[in-house]
């Protein structure tokens, strides 16, 4: 009897696995004939990301929802390969794409553990699910994984299927793919990496959230060693090769540093023209946009304009701490409530958010981010020294325990407390010969400030444009010796356009009658005013629309002498570009080509645009002596300060506008001009006595200092049609003998004076139809 139920139990057994077989390999046909084909694995087309380059060829920027540099499994490094097979799928050359003995070590494991702590999904599975299904966890999903993997090994070499897999998964950071992560976690290439590292980045696959050296490092190092054990246990790596990497640090480097040049303003100008034109697209298609910018004078620009900003907001005083929190409040785990107190706060740059912990004895205790407690003592204190107090509750603008501070290193590794600075301030510099933008900053901080200063900013230029005023006068017959009167003026609301309006000389002294030349080093207001009533307000109106200002900017009244219209940085660049190059308007541009991800070109600026394409606006011989009239700006004039450099091919002019509220530097050398302009955005005075030649022309020496230190001195060839002169520096006219040289148009010679000119005297006379 039991012998016959036992038949019948076995049977039936028998009977029913069979036929769980038939409906397993039914259900397989059926799912396998609706699997999705591999034309998303034979054909990859990744989503790329825009990416923006400097002259060189350098990385400056990159926009799209995925970071991914895609690479050959023949530029993978050996020891990366070990060290993610290691972590993922040791038997990944050996199986066919569902690893069994993974299964049943996976299973044992999880069952001894008590809970699902190994997964036993192969590489293969990994690339099905990343590429067509979702990350559900069900046994129809799993039972689609399976076959899917099946399917992919049939079609693909192991090879392949590695590549795929290493240019795909997702590993934190916005970063797909271990090239992209190397360069996001490490800011190296992929052949860069180094074992340590290596481990780190193949620790990331199993959840990229919690393993983030970035945002959980206690976590990520605990994955490291993870998988160096792994790679030990498959003799990778000597026990010795082991406890040497358990201990090698592995630095993380900053995400504002994964590009080579701090240039956002610049690729955000990019990623806006490649969107006009392809829309969202432009962020998955691979684009790469090379722009003329070059790293040489891009860095020396951003370290010009920051440096001196900041040397400016010094003189300005101490505002107080950014806020407060209570450290009172908070128990044992003050660590994680300082961290989440700074989240709020960004870095700029160098620049760091901290929270001070202890004030005492002239030296406070401070935390930043990281868990990093900083001493800082008397010589790193000198700025906010009296604003330093161990009582709580104090005035918002003292630093007591609780504040929150801004922190910054000197290259003696000492420690300061310094602020964040609320005024703006913009640098760009252009080639006068073809338009080529190499350096261009539109701010302080482009993560604080989006707003570009270079390109959107209107300001009144104040006296940086009174050499377009000049050039116009030369064009109705003035000369650098033609004699203006610098004496006072009243103007009623009608000559205006505004109210009554009494101008007034900078230091509030007048120089009486004085060459055009003189009155342009000085930036004298009032010569400039009557030049302008000489030659008609409507003609120089017109007659700036040569620079490529806009007339409607610039209203025809005398104010407009003292640069009372609007103007943006790059237009001053343009502007000025045309006394550089000896008369021709050239367009600026920043963008040489623009390439699709295969290298073919869909745009092109021209290798070569020459001045004998460019339109000439103005006589070479105005630019000549216009030129002539702004290196005595620095010789002998406003700008003199900028003889520091110690080349005498420098030209250019300050511009101060009422009451301190914008300061500009307008200057060029033969070959490279630059414009420095420094305000608030929301218009206030930059304090008293805080001139052009204070703070912009700083800016603007560090930068041209820099680029310039191994360029030859350019000289400025007089053009065919310029006599030099001797002249009486009194009276503007001819002498035969002593006298200083004077550059005119060959058909404006001024007459020859009755007196000759003694250097040891001075002549009285002055013509009437002179002066003005």
């Amino acid at each position: 009897m039991i012998t016959r139920w036992l038949y019948y139990f076995f049977v039936t057994f028998f009977a029913l696995g069979i036929i769980g077989v038939l409906l397993l390999i039914f259900a397989a046909l059926v799912t396998f004939s609706s699997l999705p084909t591999l034309n998303a694995l034979t054909d990859y087309r990744p989503k790329i990301p825009l990416r923006i380059y400097s002259d060189e060829g350098l990385l400056i920027g990159e926009f799209g929802a995925e970071r991914r540099n895609l690479v050959g499994i023949h530029e993978v490094p050996v020891h990366l390969k070990q060290a993610i097979l290691a972590a993922e799928d040791d038997r990944f050359y050996e199986h066919s794409g569902v690893d069994y003995l993974g299964v049943l070590r996976a299973a044992y494991s999880n069952f001894t553990a008590g809970s699902v702590r190994q997964g036993a999904s192969t590489i293969t599975m990994q690339v099905a699910r990343n590429f067509f299904l979702t990350r559900e966890k069900t046994l129809t999903r799993k039972f689609s994984e399976a076959l899917l993997a099946f399917k992919i090994e049939h079609n693909l070499s192991k090879d392949k299927i590695l590549e795929l897999y290493i240019n795909q998964i997702y590993l934190g950071q916005r970063s797909y793919g271990f090239a992209a992560a190397a360069k996001t976690y490490f800011g190296k290439s992929l052949h860069e990496i180094n074992m340590a590292e290596a481990a780190m980045l193949a620790g990331l696959p199993k959840a990229p959230s919690s393993f983030n050296p970035v945002v959980n490092p206690k976590r990520a190092k605990t994955r490291q060693l993870y998988v160096l054990g792994r790679l030990h246990k498959l003799n990778h790596i000597s026990e010795q090769e082991f406890k040497q990497l358990e201990k090698q640090p592995v630095p993380i480097v900053k995400q504002s540093r994964v590009f080579a040049i701090p240039a956002d303003y610049v690729a955000e100008m990019a990623r806006q023209v490649v969107y006009d034109r392809l829309n969202e697209d432009a962020y998955s298609r691979g684009i790469k946009v090379y722009t003329t910018i070059r790293q040489l004078d891009q860095q020396a620009a951003y370290h010009a304009l920051r440096t001196n900003v900041l040397e400016y907001d010094k003189r300005r005083g101490y505002r107080g701490p950014e806020a407060y929190i209570d450290l009172m409040k908070y128990g044992t785990d003050q660590e994680k409530t300082l961290e989440e107190a700074l989240e709020d706060f960004s870095e700029s740059d160098n620049i760091i958010p901290a929270v001070v912990l202890t004030v005492k004895n002239n030296e406070i205790q401070v935390y930043k981010k990281g868990a990093e407690i900083i001493q800082i003592k008397s010589e790193g204190l000198k700025f906010v020294e009296k604003y330093l107090t161990a009582q709580k509750n104090a005035d918002k603008k003292y630093i007591s325990p609780g504040a929150i501070v801004r922190i910054q290193q000197d290259s003696k590794k000492i420690w300061h407390v310094i602020q964040l600075p609320k005024v703006e301030a913009a640098l760009v510099s252009i080639n006068p010969h073809d338009g080529a933008i190499h350096a261009l900053v539109g701010g302080f901080d482009f993560h604080q400030n989006q707003f570009n200063h270079v390109t959107q900013a209107w300001r009144q230029p104040g006296s940086s444009f009174k050499p377009f005023i000049y050039s116009a006068s030369l064009e109705k017959g003035f000369t650098a010796a033609t004699i203006i009167n610098d004496a006072p003026l009243s103007f009623s609301a009608a000559q205006t356009g505004s109210k009554l309006w009494e101008p007034r000389n900078f230091d509030g002294k007048y120089g009486g009658p004085m060459r055009m030349r003189e009155a342009l080093a000085k930036s004298k207001n009032l010569a400039s005013i009557r030049i302008l009533q000489a030659i008609d307000l409507k003609y120089a109106q017109d007659y700036i629309t040569r620079f490529g200002f806009e007339a409607n900017k610039h209203p025809p009244y005398l104010p407009m002498a003292l640069g009372s219209g609007s103007v943006t940085p790059l237009q001053m660049a343009t502007g000025y570009a045309v006394f550089a190059n000896g008369g021709f308007r050239v367009k600026p541009y920043f963008i040489k080509r623009i390439e699709d991800e295969n290298g073919n070109i869909l745009e092109q600026m021209p290798n070569e645009i020459t001045l004998s394409e460019a339109k000439q606006v103005i006589d070479p011989r105005n630019a000549f002596i216009v030129t002539s009239m702004m290196q005595d700006v620095i010789n002998h004039g406003t700008a003199v300060r900028a003889k520091q450099l110690g080349r005498s091919d420098l030209a250019g002019k300050t511009g101060t506008t009422s009451n301190f509220i914008d300061a500009w530097f307008c200057g060029f050398q033969k070959d490279l001009v630059a414009i420095a302009w420094i305000g608030y955005d929301d218009p206030q005075s930059l304090g008293k006595n805080e001139t052009g030649g204070r703070v912009a022309l700083p800016i603007w020496m560090q930068y041209m200092g820099t680029v310039l230190k191994d360029e030859p001195i350019a000289r400025y060839i007089p053009p065919e049609g310029i006599i030099a002169e001797k002249i009486n520096p009194e009276t503007g006219l001819r002498v035969l003998s002593n006298g200083i040289t004077e550059y005119f148009f060959h058909e404006q010679l001024p007459p020859l004076s009755n007196d000759h000119f003694i250097e040891s005297g001075k002549s009285t006379q002055i013509l009437k139809d002179q002066l003005f």
